[in-house]
Parts: structure tokens; sequence; C-alpha cells
């Protein structure tokens, strides 16, 4: 009798874990491929921002016509943001907010709202990227599969979080990072069982984008050698840099937000008119920083510019950022920090070539280290942003500089106490949710 109890018991479990795999694997597809086409769609809308600014600066009097189509795609924005407030900013912060049990979305009406309105936000060229949707897309994903298989509420869970580690890992090509970050940030719990099913999903979702896409990394560094020993004094440095530049983040972030709040003539369906204005301006003065920035990155790492060329790129990248998520535009934040970070590693390099004769050939590595340092600091993920730009960059030689360099960061912004930027965020989706219900 105890050996058919035993029995019983052990077929149960073995076919919930089997369940559990087969239904990741659904999830790891569907989001690969729903993910997959966002990321096309969104470097065509960003090719032709970039088309229509230049076609602008030729022939002036397209000016009013640009202006007017980006209001009226703010608007739209706006619309799609006032219809369902799941689908505002990256998405990451909802996620959780989801699995924490607090907040709650319609999963197919999100997949096509935050599609449409992000292809069209990168289309007016905003400083936003495609991992927080991707994340929040594959969420939804998970969510729609649980319902369909009519899991436990234990299983649609790991169900949202294995599509939110697929979405990442197909935005970036980095399933490992996918995962880890489900379990350091979404999570922040390593637990074996949600560690199988989000590793499967994203490890699908990253083979069908590569077989899409290709198998390079996100950014092509074709110089980078391994950053000497007697450099490390440097890089100590700027971890404490990047720590203060998180903190600096973080708060103007939540400011952002709140000066769009404070103007009285702005609401949920035109504050992203505004931000798309802006981006009108940029396209015009300032092209470099318009979209992601992943374009940017590969400048940085080809090019030699000035330190005040940097600077004024750096600057405009920061407030650009603050403009365009500010306004509530679905996008994302991880892809415009890294490229702040690099920005810093760049301009870093070059200040200590000056001042203490740092060789310029490992200005590049200053670029990887800024990106992973820079993530640490405002996400407060360490090992994700280890393995993030790792996968990313394809640079392996360099784990023990970008560990040394993300523990500072991640230390001392600590000792700021700078609290995870998705935390902020959460909480602030849930004050405002608290304050109209």
């Amino acid at each position: 009798m105890k050996g058919n109890i035993l029995n019983i018991i052990t077929d149960n479990y073995c076919n919930s874990k089997l369940k559990i795999i087969s239904e990741s694997a659904i999830v790891g597809i569907l989001t690969g491929f729903t993910a997959v086409s966002y990321r096309y769609l969104l470097e065509k809308s960003l090719t032709f921002a970039h088309f229509m600014y230049t076609a602008e600066f030729k022939n002036l009097w397209l000016f009013p016509v640009v202006t007017a189509a980006l209001a009226a795609a703010g608007y739209l924005v706006g619309c799609i943001v006032k219809s369902d407030s799941m689908v505002a900013g990256s998405g990451i912060p909802q996620v959780e907010g989801i699995l924490a049990g607090k907040l709650s979305m319609n999963w197919y009406k999100v997949i096509l709202k935050k599609f449409a309105a992000g292809i069209i936000a990168i289309g007016a060229g905003l400083s936003l990227g495609r991992e927080g949707p991707s994340v929040q897309i594959g969420a939804a994903v998970g969510q729609g599969v649980g319902r369909l298989f009519k899991g436990t509420d234990s299983e649609k869970k790991l169900l949202i979080t294995g599509g939110a580690s697929a979405g990442l890992a197909a935005a970036f090509n980095a399933p490992l990072a996918g995962c880890i970050f489900a379990l350091e940030e979404i999570h922040k719990n390593f637990s074996p069982k949600i560690l199988v099913p989000a590793f499967l999903a994203s490890i699908i979702s990253d083979f069908i984008t590569e077989q899409l896409l290709g198998v390079s990394p996100v950014f092509n560094f074709d110089s980078v050698r391994i950053l000497p020993l007697k450099y490390y004094g440097y890089i100590i440095v700027f971890g404490i840099i990047l720590a203060l530049g998180g903190a600096l983040f973080n708060k103007s972030l939540l400011k952002s937000q709140d000066i769009y709040n404070r103007i009285k003539f702005l609401n949920v369906k035109n504050k992203p008119v505004m931000a798309f204005l802006i981006a009108g301006v940029m396209g015009l003065v300032l092209p470099q920083v318009l979209g992601g920035g992943h374009d940017l990155v590969s400048t940085l790492a080809a090019s030699n510019m000035t330190i005040k060329a940097l600077l004024i790129i750096l600057i405009g990248k920061f407030l650009f950022t603050m403009s365009s998520y500010g306004s509530g535009t679905p996008g994302g934040i991880f892809l415009p920090l890294l490229v702040i970070g690099a920005l810093l590693g760049n301009i870093y390099g070059n200040i200590i070539n000056i001042l203490f004769g740092f060789d310029l050939q490992y200005v590049n590595n200053l670029l990887i280290l800024g990106m992973a340092g820079y993530f640490a600091s405002v996400v407060k993920s360490p090992i994700t942003g280890i393995v993030l730009i790792i996968e990313m960059t394809g640079v392996f030689d360099n784990l023990l500089s970008v560990s040394v360099v993300c523990i500072t960061a991640y230390i001392f912004s600590d000792i700021l106490n700078s609290r995870p930027v998705y935390e902020l965020l959460l909480n602030k989706i849930l004050n405002n949710k608290g304050k109209h219900s």
C-alpha cells in the first residue's frame, strides 16, 4: 500500500515536471518568433527615423510636416497607453509586479499594444530599448500558454518567468543572461525550480533568434585585448564613478516622471507628444543619440572622438533618455543605460590617458567595463551584468576585469543607498495605482 502511494506521488511529480518542461519549450518557441519580429521591426523603424530626419535636414520645408507627424504619432501612443496602463514604460517592473501578485495584465492585449507602440516610438527615434518590452512580451506569451494549458498558479508563474527570460535572450542574443536575470532580478532567488524552465525557454528562444538574425554578438569588438593587471587600480576607481553615475541615473529617471506629472497641460494621452517633439529636435541637432544606441556603441569602438564630442553626446543621450522614458512611452532602458556606460568608459579612458599615460589600445576594454559596471550600479544585478556583457560582446577573456568593475560598482552603489531601478519603478507604479483606486 505504501509502495503504491509512493509510486503515485512520484508519477505525479514527474508528470508535473515534464508538463512544465514541455510548456516552457512552447513558450521559448513562441517568444522567440515574437521577440525576433519585434526586434527586426524596431531596427527597420530606427532606419526610417534616420532617413526621415536626414531628409528633413536637407529639406527644411519638411519641418512642419515631420512635426505634425511626430505629434500625431505621440498622441496615438498616448491613447494606447491610456487604454492599458500595463503597456507604459519598460515592462520589466510590471512583470515583477505580476509575479509578486500586485499587478495583473491581459496577455494578448499587452502583446499587441506593446508591439505597436514600441515600433512607433522607435520610428520617431526616441531613446528607448527593445529589451524591456521584449521581456514583457515574453512574459505575456508565458501567461497565455499557462492559461491555455490550465496550469496551477505556481506553474503559470514559472511560464511567465520563462517567457521573460526568453524575451531578454532574443533581444540581446544572450540566453544565459536571460536566465540569470530571471533568477537574480525578477525572483531574487536562485532556485532550480525556476532555473530549468527559464533556461530552457531562453535557449530555445536564442536558437530561433540566431537562425533568423545570425549568430554574431550584438556588439562586435574586433580589437579587445586582455587588460593588464597594472591597470586594475584604474578600473576600481572607474567602478566608483559608475556607482555615482548609476545613482544619478536612477534618481533622474524618477524625477523625469515627476516633471511630466507637474506640467498641468500634460496628461497620459499627450505626454508622449512632448517626448516625440523632443525626438524631432534631437534628430536634427544630435542624431547620434537616436534610438537605443546600438550603432553609437559600434561607432565608439571603431573611431577616436574628442573628449568634448563624447561629453556632448553623453549629456544629450542622458537627457534624451530621461525625456523619452519619463513620458510613459513604451520602451526599455537597458540599451540606453549600456550606451551611457560605454560613453563613460570612453571618456574615462581618454582622461586617464592624458593624466597618467593610460594605453589607448585598451580603451575598448573600458567601453565594455563601462557597460557592465553601469548596469550593475543601475539595476543592482551584478551577476546578470557580467554575463550579459560577455554574451553581448563575445569577449570572454576579460571576465576578471568585468567582474571587478561590476562588484565595485555594486558595493559603492549600496554605500550610496541607491536602490535597484526596477524596484523603484515598480513602487512608483503601485503608488500611482493606489492613488487612482
